[in-house]
C-alpha cells in the first residue's frame, strides 16, 4: 500500500468526507500505521527495503518506525527480516472486544452451523471492503481463507453485496465512483452497471446469492443484520460447496434458517443499541 493512501481520511459509513486541518494531522502516526499495514498482505517476513517500497517511505524513515515497533513488541527482527508478533493482534482485538453483540451472536451462528453443517460468517463494511468479525467453520477446507479480521472486496461476495445494498443513495454513488472491481474467477462480475443492478436486487430481495465468483465451486448466501433504527450494520453468510448447493436448495432450505438466526441476533443488537 503506498503511503499516500494513508493520508486520505476514510469516512465512516454514512458520514461526509471530513476535512482534517494540517495542524490536527499526525504524520508520524499515519506512517507507523502504514508500516503495520505493510505486513497485512505479505504473508511472510519483510526486509527493510520491502517495507520502504510497500509504504512509500525512505529506508531511513522505515527503519526508525520498524525499530520503534520492535521496541514496543509489535514486530521482531530475525535474519534481517521483520515479522509481526502476536501482540499486533491486540490492535484489532480492541475493536472486536468493543462489540459485545458478537459475543452474544456467536451462539446463534454456532446453532446455524450445527443445523446446516456449513460454515457461517459475519462481516461489516469498511470502505470498499468487508471485514470478518465472526466465523464459525465446519472444518472443511476452502481455498479462500476468510478468518476474523480478514478483508475482501465488497463487490465479489454475497455479504459485501447486501452491505452495499444497505447504503444510502449518495453513499452508493460514491462507492461506484471510487471503487475497484477485481476479478477472482472467470465468473466474477466486474461490470459496474451489472453490479449496481445486482446490489439493487439484493436490496429488494433482502438477500444476495453468489455462485463461483469468489471461488469456483463455492456458493454463498448472505442476509443483512439491522439495528434498532433499521440500518444495515452487518451481514451473515452461509458458504456451501457448489456440489452440494443449488439455488433452489439455498433459497428454500438455507435462507429460512438464516432468517430465523438473524431474528435472534437482531434482538441482541437492538437491546444493546
Amino acid at each position: 500500500m503506498a503511503l499516500q493512501t494513508m493520508y486520505t481520511v476514510r469516512p465512516s459509513q454514512g458520514d461526509a468526507v471530513p476535512v482534517l486541518p494540517a495542524s490536527d494531522y499526525v504524520q508520524s502516526l499515519a506512517k507507523g500505521l502504514a508500516v503495520i499495514q505493510a505486513f497485512g498482505t505479505a504473508r511472510r517476513a519483510l526486509s527493510l527495503s520491502e517495507v520502504a517500497v510497500r509504504t512509500g517511505l525512505t529506508r531511513a524513515g522505515a527503519r526508525r518506525l520498524l525499530l520503534t515497533l520492535e521496541h514496543l513488541g509489535y514486530v521482531v527482527l530475525t535474519d534481517r527480516r521483520f515479522r509481526p508478533t502476536p501482540k499486533i493482534l491486540d490492535l484489532g482485538y480492541s475493536y472486536l472486544a468493543s462489540l459485545d453483540v458478537w459475543d452474544a451472536a456467536q451462539p446463534c451462528l454456532e446453532g446455524l452451523m450445527a443445523a446446516l453443517g456449513e460454515t457461517c460468517t459475519a462481516s461489516v463494511l469498511d470502505g470498499e471492503e468487508i471485514v470478518c468479525v465472526l466465523r464459525v467453520p465446519t472444518g472443511r477446507i476452502m481455498n479462500v481463507n476468510f478468518g476474523v479480521g480478514r478483508r475482501l472486496p465488497a463487490s465479489v461476495c454475497a455479504m459485501g453485496r447486501v452491505l452495499l445494498a444497505g447504503l444510502t443513495g449518495a453513499e452508493l454513488e460514491h462507492y461506484f465512483a471510487t471503487a475497484r472491481f477485481p476479478s477472482y474467477t472467470p465468473r466474477t462480475v466486474t461490470d459496474p452497471a451489472v453490479l449496481r443492478r445486482i446490489v439493487e436486487g439484493a436490496r429488494a430481495d433482502d438477500y444476495a446469492l453468489v455462485d463461483g465468483e469468489l471461488e469456483l465451486g463455492l456458493c454463498s448466501l448472505a442476509i443483512p443484520l439491522r439495528d434498532g433504527n433499521d440500518r444495515v450494520v452487518a451481514a451473515i453468510t452461509v458458504c456451501i460447496p457448489g456440489a452440494r448447493a443449488t439455488e433452489e436448495a439455498m433459497l428454500t432450505h438455507v435462507l429460512p434458517a438464516m432468517r430465523e438466526t438473524r431474528a435472534g441476533i437482531q434482538a441482541t443488537i437492538r437491546r444493546q443499541t
